[in-house]
C-alpha cells in the first residue's frame, strides 16, 4: 500500500510554493500598473507647464465625465496623487523584497545577497562625495 501522507505533503509544500510565487507575480503587476499611471501624471503635468500663455481652466477627465477646472487646482491634485502612487509603489517594493526572500526560503533556495540594499539619500551622497575629493 502506498504512503499517501507523503503525497500529501509534497501536495501541500507545492500549493504554498505556487501561492507565495502568485503573491509575488501580483505584487510586481501591481507596481507595473501604479508606475504607468505615475508615468501618465508625469506626462500631464509636463503638459500644464508647457504652455505658460494659458492660465484659464483647464479640461479634466474623471472617469467618463469632462469637468473644468483652474490650471494650479488640477496640477496640485496630480502632483498629491503622484506622492501617493509614490508611497504605494515604494511599500509594494518593500514587501516584495520580503515575499521573495520567502518563496526562496519554500522552494530550499538561499536568500539573495544584497536584496536588503536601500540606496543613499541626497545628504549621504554629499558626504561621500566630499570625502573623496578631500
Amino acid at each position: 500500500m502506498e504512503n499517501y501522507g507523503g503525497t500529501e505533503s509534497v501536495l501541500a509544500y507545492l500549493q504554498e510554493v505556487e501561492r507565495k510565487a502568485e503573491d509575488v507575480l501580483g505584487d510586481r503587476r501591481q507596481i507595473v500598473d501604479l508606475d504607468m499611471k505615475r508615468n501618465q501624471n508625469r506626462e500631464a503635468l509636463r503638459a500644464l507647464s508647457g504652455d505658460p500663455s494659458q492660465s484659464g481652466p483647464v479640461t479634466v477627465c474623471f472617469g467618463n465625465m469632462f469637468i473644468n477646472l483652474p490650471k494650479d487646482k488640477v496640477k496640485a491634485m496630480i502632483e498629491q496623487d503622484q506622492e501617493q502612487l509614490d508611497g504605494e509603489i515604494n511599500r509594494l517594493r518593500s514587501q516584495l523584497k520580503v515575499k521573495v526572500n520567502q518563496l526562496y526560503e519554500a522552494q530550499g533556495q538561499p536568500e539573495l545577497k544584497g536584496f536588503h540594499l536601500t540606496p543613499l539619500d541626497p545628504d549621504e551622497v554629499k558626504a561621500i562625495n566630499k570625502v573623496l575629493k578631500g
